[in-house]
């Protein structure tokens, strides 16, 4: 039984055990929608705007318009949060093609679903150093940005979940995916930094990647430390040979990777890198100004 009872369906709220679309959503029978997962920090919305720009963006691309403005979007998930008295949360937006019939044309669909699900969780940083993983690469190659492009949070993860099925059949926490010209592109659900002779380095847009949020905030955290941050195309080689790798997303937060394919990486243990940029990203998610408070009255849900 979950604490948390509620899930907000089309501006209405939902018990958990009665929420539901209808089975003739194209969210369902083509993956045709987007999402974004955000984590909240002792009541703040970590970089919530930030996934807001995100969501709309991946919903612009694939002509999908949303019924709220990006301001009534972000009420909607606080009135949840409230309604569930959640204040350190995973939270799960999605919006769908919404209801149609069994052919794939988006005319069909006469109007979008918006759901949103909101779970306690508690945060990895509460550990001291970053977890460590093994990894393995993966067979499946990243879709090419010219076609189901990860660039934007669809509903289509099947490329995904191939990797991580491969993951688990070899026995390791994750894989990671090259894309079509082999180089590193993301793990499955994660961004890819390494680091080596103490600069950091992660793929760029051009490998076919989702711009992480959590990457982006690493990014500057990298600069604000004094430490030199290159975007570029990655080698399977350079990948192996890093004095250290890790991972970030919003559920993961940041890991450790110790071992690819078997092969140690660096002394299979987080790094002083790795463990600079844990220490700092500990210390931002718990700042007001990183996100946007979910309790304070100025910020409080005004239904329609």
């Amino acid at each position: 039984m979950h604490d948390q009872n509620y899930v907000y369906i089309n501006g209405k709220f939902v018990e958990r055990e009665k929420a539901s679309v209808s089975v003739f959503d194209h969210g369902l029978l083509y993956g045709d929608g987007v999402f974004e997962g955000i984590r909240e920090y002792s009541g703040i919305i970590f970089q919530l705007k930030e996934h807001m720009v995100r969501l709309y963006n991946s919903a612009k691309y694939i002509r999908l318009p949303i019924p709220l403005s990006m301001e009534e979007m972000e009420q909607a998930i606080i009135s949840v949060l409230r309604k569930n008295n959640l204040k350190d949360a995973y939270i799960r937006v999605v919006v769908t093609r919404g209801a149609g019939d069994l052919g794939v044309d988006p005319k069909l669909c006469n109007r979008p679903n918006i759901f949103i699900i909101t779970e306690s969780m508690e945060s990895v940083l509460s550990l001291s150093e970053p977890k460590v993983i093994s990894v393995m690469i993966s067979s499946y190659r990243r879709d090419s940005t010219d076609a189901t492009s990860h660039e934007v949070k669809s509903l289509n993860y099947l490329n995904s979940v191939l990797a991580k099925i491969e993951a688990n059949e070899m026995e390791v926490n994750d894989a990671i995916m090259l894309d079509r010209r082999g180089f590193v592109s993301e793990a499955t659900v994660s961004n890819v930094f390494i680091v080596k002779d103490g600069s950091v380095h992660t793929p760029s847009g051009a490998s076919g990647i989702l711009r992480g949020i959590t990457r982006g905030r690493v990014i500057r955290l990298c600069e604000e430390l004094g430490l030199e941050i290159k975007e570029r195309d990655i080698t399977p080689y350079e990948l192996f040979t890093a004095d250290e790798v890790f991972l970030t997303g919003t559920k993961s937060e940041i890991v450790s990777v110790g071992k690819i394919n078997s092969v140690v990486i660096g002394k299979s243990s987080p790094g002083p890198v790795t463990r600079s940029i844990y220490r700092a990203f500990r210390k931002a998610v718990s700042r007001r100004e990183e996100g946007v408070p979910a309790f304070e009255e100025s910020y409080a849900y005004r239904s329609k």
